[in-house]
């Protein structure tokens, strides 16, 4: 059973910097209206079997050469990984950059050599990771809410484990402001798919300095509506590590919901993009 709780707590730790989310600063959200988009189903491998984890060997974003094949699947994984993340700061929402970002996801998860071993699966899964897309169709993000920063920590036990979503938050019209946190168990099974626990715990926190929301019930409804809606709540649902590196990973969720939505993070503090540049 579902289990959600949206009281307003307040905690004694100072907020922490926020940090501007990756995607269209003009947003008032995460992600704008997304046209429809098809990435292609990859199978669920049943074993983990694969060598080690593909890496850039530049960290930075290069310009590809002229002549250059234009099919991603013609490149190397470090020219398709910088031309994605280069690609989606900068994104002003237009089809033809939907339809890019779809065909370097599809280059680097038929590229991807998944880990060879639960242990390195999990090594390769666990810590903090900064949202940097969805190809989800999101709701209609209010103007009187401010998210930033949005991050996913995976926290990993063997076959078990717990992700945990977090975002920044800020009432424009009140001094209201604080953290919202989505929790998840999550078992491995098939595998190397996640499985989502359908017990669901939300909460939502005031940082030092907040005012209590005049309306907390209604707070909880805008953040449903401007966070992509798999990271609110992703009970019951199964998810696909289809790429992950050092520091970007890519997830598949199945179920009836979402079936063949794409995540895409990069792991915490291991770029800095500027989406002005």
């Amino acid at each position: 059973m579902k289990r959600a709780s949206h009281s307003i707590t307040p905690t004694a730790a100072a907020a922490a910097v926020i940090v501007a989310s990756c995607c269209l600063a003009s947003c008032s959200a995460f992600q704008p209206q997304l046209p429809s988009v098809q990435l292609r189903t990859i199978a669920t491998r049943r074993c983990l079997h694969a060598d080690t984890l593909s890496s850039s060997p530049s960290k930075g974003f290069a310009s590809k050469p002229e002549e250059q094949s234009s099919d991603p699947m013609d490149w190397k994984v470090y020219e398709v990984k910088e031309a994605l993340l280069e690609l989606i700061p900068r994104m002003t929402g237009t089809e033809e950059e939907f339809r890019k970002v779809e065909s370097y996801i599809n280059a680097l998860e038929d590229k991807f050599l998944p880990p060879q071993t639960l242990g390195f699966l999990n090594l390769a899964m666990a810590g903090d990771w900064q949202f940097l897309f969805t190809s989800n169709q999101l709701g209609r993000p209010s103007p009187l809410l401010r998210l930033t920063e949005l991050v996913q920590t995976v926290g990993v036990q063997g076959l078990k484990g717990k992700l945990v979503n977090s975002a920044t938050w800020a009432l424009i019209e009140e001094n209201a402001f604080g953290t919202f946190s989505s929790d998840l168990s999550y078992d491995i099974n098939q595998g190397a798919r996640i499985t989502l626990d359908e017990e669901l715990d939300l909460r939502v926190e005031l940082t030092k300095g907040s005012d209590v929301p005049s309306d907390p019930e209604s707070l909880v409804g805008l953040i449903h509506r401007a966070m992509p809606t798999e990271m609110f709540d992703a009970s019951e649902l199964a998810l696909d590590t289809t790429y992950v590196d050092t520091d970007l990973r890519i997830v598949r969720f199945t179920g009836k919901r979402h079936e063949g939505v794409r995540n895409v993070f990069m792991r915490k503090g291991a770029f800095e993009i500027n989406p002005d540049l």
